[in-house]
């Protein structure tokens, strides 16, 4: 079968690989259609983030869905059914994973990861065999990009799962990228009654408005436009900071309220903080980091027409044609989620 293999920076490749052997309780999954995710492209324009660097050729890709072609012995499942694919492989028995935290697992195999050595591979190919418990049905009424958003949908359920109850309250998204245009779904989802969106582009902040914003602020227009938030020491009791800049998170602590929550969703550089404010207002901070069993959640809201994702859709291309479809997912201009499709 074909795969999509990076080999180093803006050296990304179809190249044949092999197909596992099917064992008990597998599933071989005719992959339909994939999302290219920040990940996918860190690896892709810079041969990866912060420390993590590839080492070796690496198939990418993460955010997947597709159709059983063959069933192992002992699983729940039978060919033909479309399903939507989790990437995370906890161990299951570490200390972490015993305390119910997997996405903390001392052994995580994350698909289209450069993170350990060996490279884990990624899910951008043909066919794939995996582990019964990682396939979630998709409903008949659920496109395969649809289903392959599941996982970005499942960071943001992780993050307001981490904000705690959002029932009436006032939330602020800073960075409007997918997962930040996904937070604002999951937020309203969760009960928030007020949600206020920051980016520099207008593409971006379109799409917010077309997937639950309330209101939209675009900072590179308007610097400070959200001062008007900032009266009777802040309005918002809650902010997820999903664009990972230094910026745009201490440029939203005036327009918080004390004791407010903030969730770090994004991740970037190294950032220094206004510690004297955190401790001033008793701010909340607390990271989000990847996801467990929020994914059968995500494809359940899916599955039930609880949330739409269309919007966030941009395109979707052939894997033959990685290159214009990477580009055009490094556009935040033009797009906001670029699919792939394997057919």
């Amino acid at each position: 079968m074909e795969a999509l293999v990076i080999h180093a920076p803006g050296d990304l490749r179809v190249e044949d690989v092999p197909t596992p052997e099917l064992g008990p309780g597998q599933l071989q999954v005719r992959v339909r259609c994939g999302g290219i995710c920040g990940s996918d492209l860190h690896y892709y324009q810079h041969g990866g983030f912060g420390t993590v660097r590839i080492q070796e050729p690496m198939v990418l890709g993460h955010e997947v869905a597709g159709v059983i072609e063959a069933v192992g012995a002992g699983a729940p499942f039978k060919a033909g059914e479309r399903v939507a694919i989790s990437p995370s492989r906890p161990c299951g028995v570490c200390r972490y994973c015993q305390q119910g935290l997997q996405n903390h697992c001392l052994d995580m195999r994350y698909y289209g990861s450069a993170m350990r050595n060996p490279h884990v591979q990624g899910a951008f190919r043909q066919q794939i065999v995996v582990e019964q418990w990682q396939a979630h049905r998709l409903a008949d009424s659920v496109s395969d990009g649809e289903g392959s958003m599941a996982e970005p949908l499942s960071v943001a359920l992780h993050a307001v799962r981490r904000a705690g109850s959002l029932l009436g309250k006032s939330v602020l998204v800073t960075g409007c990228g997918p997962i930040g245009a996904l937070a604002i779904i999951a937020a309203r989802r969760a009960g928030a009654t007020h949600i206020v969106a920051t980016d520099v582009g207008a593409h971006t902040l379109g799409k917010a408005l077309k997937v639950g914003a309330d209101e939209v602020v675009n900072v590179a227009e308007e610097p400070d436009g959200l001062a008007r938030f900032g009266a009777e020491k802040g309005r918002f009791d809650v902010l997820f900071e999903a664009s990972g800049n230094e910026r745009a998170l201490r440029g939203a602590f005036d327009a918080l309220r004390p004791r407010g929550i903030i969730v770090q969703l994004g991740l970037g550089g190294e950032m220094t903080l206004p510690i004297n404010t955190i401790v001033a207002k008793e701010f909340d901070l607390r990271g989000a980091f990847r996801f467990h069993e929020e994914f059968a959640v995500a494809v359940e809201l899916l599955n039930k027409g609880l949330v739409d994702v269309k919007p966030l859709i941009s395109a979707t291309l052939s894997y033959r044609d990685s290159a214009r479809a990477f580009a055009l997912a490094a556009d935040r201009s033009q797009a906001m989620k670029v699919l792939l499709n394997f057919d």
